[in-house]
């Protein structure tokens, strides 16, 4: 599964998207991630997803318009090592 490049004021952080991230976005909205970001391909979708990746490792501030104002960027990007 791909990572996430997440930009913030305080530094640069990349997550994981792991099967509980998966689960977690498909029960938010109630679709799989590459079927709602090939059809939709909503930036919301993507904000929500870093949060959600982050707010499992530490302390975020509140979803949508707290946390957004921390981000710069947000990018989706490949694990280099599949086995990882």
């Amino acid at each position: 599964m791909a990572s996430l490049k997440i930009t913030r004021a305080s530094g640069v952080d990349v997550v994981k998207i792991t099967p509980v991230i998966e689960m977690a976005f498909e029960k938010k909205f109630n679709s799989g991630i590459h079927k709602r970001f090939s059809e939709s391909q909503l930036q919301s979708d993507l904000y929500w997803l870093s949060w959600e990746c982050l707010r499992r490792q530490e302390v975020v501030p509140v979803w949508p318009d707290d946390f957004v104002e921390t981000l710069i960027s947000v990018e989706v990007v490949d694990d280099t090592d599949p086995k990882e």
